[in-house]
């Protein structure tokens, strides 16, 4: 008997949690006190969810995200988009992902707001608000640089200069180009996207990622994609804490009503903010062992996970407590193996 787990049993029109004929992914199964394994365990891909995979390393918090991928790169009606920042999900192209090396997005992709916080300017200051008007009037990065440039001749040309200084590093980073990714592109491949930002910096690499992730909710609010986008974000805790941080924040406290789903992988919970863990209906969790970690999961879980959550911890790697907030209940699962080749293995000196 398989278990679906994500969501209620009215969801499914059926009394029945087992039964099910909406968009379901094989994640593992249940497991036994003697570590055998149980009954099949699925999870709900038809409706949005917010979840959260963490674990410490080694213990498969990649690996299961990479499960996820798997199922929603084989299921209808949805579209993965991994951003995978340590370059360990390109076997996914095996199972028609396409993978994206090094992605590149529009300047006006991200916007005037985005800009300052990009590059670090107080959008209340002179060399700030030159930069926000320049992103308000312009949609290319050359021809932000041409406006401040042909800025009103009040803007001294110190302002001017620093402005341009700022710009010039942004299109070092090789990431902004007039024709970069749009959220249409992201969803009209059937079997989803990685997008490889093994080769970016943590600043190209948040710029991506929060043109991207605010694309989708842009996209899912004004229109009715072919596809709903499910955005998995391994190692989280770079991309919260960098200029990403506002789009996945609305992904996660709004993103749900319109269609998108988001999913945050991390080995440092303790590093996300309160909401990402508050916000999340199914969470993941791995084995931990750091204090914050654990003290960050057990403050924000409900009070239905019963008795010490830190006791309840997996051991071993590949298994997970998995708390489901749809039916409100807490579950030993070992994840099952993987179909495309892991590359988050870390090397071995005996194998060299």
């Amino acid at each position: 008997m398989t278990h679906v787990l994500g969501r209620r049993a009215s969801d499914d029109g059926d009394t029945n949690p087992s039964a099910g004929r909406l968009a379901t992914g094989h994640l593992g199964a249940y497991r036994a006190r003697d570590g055998s394994p149980g009954a099949e365990v699925h999870v709900d891909l038809d409706g949005p969810h917010v979840g959260l995979v963490v674990g410490k390393r080694g213990y498969g918090k990649s690996y299961t995200l990479g499960v996820l991928a798997e199922e929603l790169a084989r299921a209808e009606g949805v579209a993965p988009i991994v951003a995978d920042p340590m370059g360990i999900f390109a076997s996914l192209a095996d199972r028609g992902t396409e993978v994206v090396a090094a992605p590149r997005v529009s300047a006006d992709a991200l916007g005037p707001s985005a800009w300052c916080d990009l590059l670090g300017l107080d959008p209340a200051d002179a060399v700030g608000a030159l930069v926000w008007q320049a992103a308000s009037a312009r949609s290319t990065l050359d021809g932000m640089r041409s406006f401040v440039a042909d800025a009103d001749t009040k803007a001294v040309r110190a302002t001017r200069r620093s402005a341009d200084n700022h710009l010039a590093l942004a299109e070092s980073w090789g990431v902004f180009v007039p024709d970069g990714l749009a959220a249409g592109d992201l969803l009209g491949s059937a079997g989803g996207t990685v997008l490889d930002l093994s080769g970016l910096d943590t600043g190209p690499a948040n710029a991506v990622v929060r043109a991207v992730a605010s694309g989708l909710y842009d996209c899912c609010v004004r229109d009715r994609p072919p596809r709903l986008p499910w955005l998995l974000v391994d190692e989280a805790h770079g991309f919260f804490a960098g200029v990403a941080e506002p789009a996945l924040r609305t992904a996660l406290t709004r993103g749900r009503q319109p269609g998108l789903s988001l999913v945050a992988a991390t080995q440092r919970p303790s590093a996300l903010p309160p909401v990402a863990v508050s916000q999340a209906d199914l969470v993941l969790a791995h084995r931990l062992t750091a204090r914050a970690d654990v003290d960050a999961l057990a403050e924000s879980r409900p009070t239905y996970l019963g008795g010490s959550f830190e006791e309840r911890l997996p051991a071993n790697p590949g298994e997970v407590l998995l708390v489901d907030d749809a039916t409100e209940s807490v579950h030993a699962v070992r994840i099952r193996e993987r179909e495309t080749d892991h590359g988050g293995v870390s090397p071995s000196a005996t194998d060299r």
